[in-house]
């Protein structure tokens, strides 16, 4: 025999879209344990990472970065079945949350109960406990008296709909509101899962991870039999740099390559203070460094761990050194580009600036593609992985526009 319910197990997800029938997929959970009575007994949450594109990022507020290091629901499928067997589900909008967990085991071979069935909707109780209240989580919460901040941040909504549930339950006492539910939970079968108990990451942890790549640099090298080999890393650092900004993604390819050249701390060092005078040297040809230019070098001094007196270091060396010729990444009139991710601006509008400037939009990345333009730059989506492994640089859609003017 079943033993009774151990409480409820209050859900929410963020996810990459709206239907897992779209093969939008989770990329935040958030747990929250309470008793019969509705006081909370413990919380989880985790980043998940979908293994695709995020989808609208301007809403969850969920970067690739933030995922990349983050377990992959199969990853914690385990710990998830421990959290919920024997609890009651409950969610605010029950339907979409429960949806996409089941969508998500079955992914993995987990047949789970039915969740949907089983649970609790805190939006649907709304109309019994908070009948004038609106039937969004901030407008129930509202009326509840019952703070949230931080929406569209799993465990915050978690939060929220426990206190919810707790409301209700307060409501309803001394009678139980939803008996048959917790008959239901009590007597749920829920297979194994097939491992997963990877460790959860939080929503921020990659800020505090994630170091600036010279520190994963050596400080210094044994003795090499053959000189730096600097061209190469000067290649791939000028693609980097095109949109001024280096990725996650980028930061790791830097790391990767400079450490199979064999390039200690203090090479880096220097290729970045000669990459800087390079870039000084283009400034001055014209005999004029504007503001713009000046603002530019000092940008690129911070991106490469350089000190404030860099630039003007850089400016005065390059105007007494003899002009170097640099390698720079440049598009060609008829160059392939591709665009990938939800963009504040539509696709379409992207594709036609691009043909305006002499370029070929392109559906999917090939080897002959130039260039892939992409909503976040450390992109999960099938497009950025195939350009990082065709070695195609991949940049904001803010730097593309530049590239246009």
């Amino acid at each position: 025999m079943a033993s009774g319910p151990a409480g409820y197990a209050v859900i929410d997800v963020e996810t990459t879209g709206l239907r897992p029938s779209w093969h939008d997929r989770i990329i935040e959970i958030g747990v929250v344990h309470t008793d019969l009575d509705g006081r909370v007994t413990g919380e989880w949450s985790t980043l998940v990472n979908p293994e695709r594109d995020l989808g609208p990022q301007r809403i969850h507020g969920i970067s690739a970065a933030d995922v990349r290091h983050a377990p992959t629901f199969k990853e914690i499928a385990g710990t998830m079945t421990a959290l919920l067997r024997g609890r009651v589900p409950v969610a605010h909008n029950l339907a979409f949350d429960t949806a996409f967990l089941e969508a998500e085991f079955s992914r993995v071979g987990v047949a789970s109960p039915s969740l949907a069935v089983i649970g609790v909707c805190t939006m649907t109780e709304a109309g019994r406990f908070l009948p004038h209240a609106p039937r969004n989580l901030a407008g129930c919460c509202a009326v509840a008296d019952i703070p949230l901040d931080g929406h569209h941040d799993a465990l915050i909504d978690a939060r929220a709909a426990a206190s919810l549930l707790r409301h209700y339950l307060g409501l309803a006492r001394p009678e139980s509101p939803w008996p048959e539910a917790l008959r239901s939970a009590a007597n749920a079968d829920w297979p194994v899962s097939p491992g997963g108990d990877a460790p959860w990451v939080r929503r921020g942890a990659s800020a505090e991870r994630e170091r600036h790549f010279l520190a994963r640099i050596l400080d210094r090298v044994p003795q090499r039999a053959q000189p730096v080999q600097a061209g190469p890393y000067l290649a791939l650092l000028d693609q980097v740099l095109l949109d001024r900004h280096i990725s996650a993604a980028e930061a790791d390819a830097l790391v990767e390559l400079a450490t199979g050249l064999g390039l200690c701390r203090a090479d880096l060092d220097r290729l970045h203070r000669d990459y800087l005078v390079a870039l000084a040297q283009g400034a001055l040809a014209d005999g004029v460094v504007t503001d713009a230019e000046r603002h530019e070098l000092d940008l690129i001094a911070v991106l490469l761990h350089l000190p404030a007196t860099a630039t003007g270091e850089a400016l005065a060396e390059a105007a007494t050194r003899t002009p170097v010729p640099l390698a720079r990444f440049a598009l060609e009139q008829g160059d392939l580009v591709v665009f990938t991710g939800e963009m504040a601006e539509g696709r379409e509008t992207w594709e036609r600036r691009a043909r305006q400037a002499g370029y070929v939009p392109h559906p999917n990345v090939t080897k002959k593609v130039g260039l892939l333009v992409a909503a976040d730059p450390d992109s999960l989506s099938g497009k950025a992985r195939k350009a990082r492994a065709y070695g195609i640089p991949i940049i904001t859609p803010d730097a593309f526009a530049r590239m246009l003017i």
